[in-house]
């Protein structure tokens, strides 16, 4: 009988979604889907402290926008630490484990600790013969516990042997057990710690697979420790590859602020299905040179076998206003932007510009195939749908600053001073008022005034729009309307060799 698989995304609320988080999500949610599997979402929420509603609301708003909506989930650790202390009391009970009545001051000195496991490690036990609790018969652990007293509950190491197990990303793992410490499962005030309550979880849960960042793989012998000693079998472990700033340092929160943030990518315009296929793309290669990949093309191609064992870069730029992020995402973003269906962009489009004060109601009305050709126009060369309310301000409000650049380019020659007053008089009489008819009258009446055509559209160009690039500036003629055209050249004249 084939086996179900189930898998699990089991982010800490203490921040937002991270990009390397979200990947791991990816991961989980592709291999789920590929074999017909379930995706869970376990909100692992036992540190009170750093833990937060919000944090957990963000995490789920990340989660939905990249449509990676869980099977089973969320469900929430904090629901489960009874389990996790009964666990921890069975394995004193069966002698795989025992009470720990040092102080919780001496317990937690880092010095003494080092010492400790220094002068063990030389012996060849890791800390374990220094524990003077570790054979503590139960009658009198249970007697001392009666009295009032607090303990922690750690797990008995095996003294001699290996820990073993195949990862499915980075092949054999081997550790001994004299590197080990004994394990402490529940701290002396009754809290669980984080590897036993993720095995007594993913026990409980069923997962056969456990996908989780490369940070993780030390831990993964701490956690096979356990499910041995629980008597359960070990699900498949799959470690994935970090992901680096542009320095190869690790992407962090706490350096790289709202960059790594995935909801940054839906407030600066980013299309879901590209930031998917960009996520999937960071440390897995389908096995072609294909790089966009639709939801469907990532579930079919997509294997561990396929994951990288180096680590990712995220190549974002923070002092690039425009491709302030990884150039790659950028540019997938807008090759999905070029692709979608246009009725499908629309209402991402007027999104954008309700934002920005750009939205008109008869957009939506009488002016809905204005708006539409509009968008189909200018999508060609925007990237984000937030482009559409600052770079297609011109187009939508009448009100937009000028690109000195472009001003200093196109706007320098004096002649313009009465050729753009001329071509302005000339633009509103010529008919029809089309891309063919406009460039038409506009090379006409540069020939009648020995002036290259160049010249006037690039002038143009600038005086509608304040940019020295954009579509054809014919069909920005068309699209602006006669009078809009005739008034903004009217108006670019007080710029002119200024």
């Amino acid at each position: 009988m084939t086996e179900t698989v189930r898998v699990r995304f089991a982010p800490s609320p203490t921040g937002y979604l991270h990009v390397g988080g979200a990947r791991t999500a990816l991961f989980n949610w592709l291999y789920a889907r590929k074999h017909n599997g379930t995706f869970i979402l376990r909100i692992e929420d036992t540190d009170t402290q750093r833990s937060s509603e919000a944090m957990v609301q963000g995490i789920l708003e990340g989660m939905h926008w990249l449509g990676l909506d869980a099977d089973e989930g969320p469900l929430f650790q904090s629901s489960f630490v009874e389990a996790h202390r009964a666990a921890a009391r069975r394995l004193v009970e069966e002698g795989k484990a025992y009470y720990d009545f040092t102080p919780k001051e001496q317990s937690d000195d880092e010095t003494v600790k080092a010492r400790t496991v220094k002068r063990a490690r030389e012996q060849g036990r890791a800390g374990k013969e220094a524990n003077p609790y570790r054979d503590l018969p139960l009658d009198e652990a249970h007697a001392r516990l009666a009295a009032g007293e607090t303990a922690a509950i750690r797990l008995k190491v095996p003294e001699t042997g290996v820990s073993r197990f195949d990862d499915l990303v980075y092949g054999p793992q081997e550790r001994d057990y004299t590197d080990i410490e004994d394990l402490v499962l529940i701290r002396s005030d009754g809290h669980p710690l984080y590897n036993l309550s993720v095995v007594v979880d993913d026990i409980e849960m069923g997962i056969t697979h456990v996908i989780r960042g490369q940070d993780h793989l030390t831990n993964t012998h701490k956690q096979v420790l356990i499910y041995e000693a629980l008597g359960t079998p070990l699900p498949r472990f799959g470690h994935l590859p970090l992901i680096n700033a542009p320095g190869k340092e690790k992407l962090s929160k706490r350096r790289h602020g709202e960059i790594v943030s995935v909801t940054t990518y839906r407030d600066r315009g980013f299309l879901p299905d590209a930031f998917v296929n960009f996520l999937a793309l960071l440390g897995w290669s389908p096995g072609t040179d294909q790089e966009i990949l639709s939801r469907q093309e990532l579930i079919d191609k997509f294997s561990l076998a396929g994951v990288n064992k180096a680590a990712a870069i995220f190549n974002f730029k923070e002092d690039d206003p425009r491709n302030w992020t990884d150039p790659k995402a950028v540019w997938m973003n807008g090759e999905y932007l070029r692709c979608m269906p246009i009725d499908e962009l629309l209402p991402l489009v007027a999104e954008q510009l309700k934002k920005h004060d750009l939205w008109r109601d008869a957009y939506a009305t009488d002016a809905r195939d204005w708006f539409a050709r509009t968008v189909d126009l200018l999508r060609v060369r925007y990237h984000t749908t937030i482009d559409f309310a600052t770079y297609g301000r011109p187009y939508f409000g009448d009100e937009f600053e000028y690109e000195p650049a472009a001003v200093k380019k196109n706007l320098k020659d004096e002649r313009l001073k009465n050729l753009l007053p001329g071509l302005a008089n000339g633009l509103r009489t010529v008919e029809p008022f089309t891309h063919d008819g406009t460039e038409a009258a506009l090379r006409a009446y540069a020939e009648e005034q020995g002036v290259k055509a160049g010249l006037l559209i690039n002038a143009t160009r600038t005086a509608l729009t304040g940019q020295a690039v954009g579509p054809s500036l014919f069909d920005i003629v068309v699209t602006l309307g006669r009078e809009r055209t005739v008034e903004r050249l009217r108006r670019a004249v007080e710029m002119v060799a200024k």
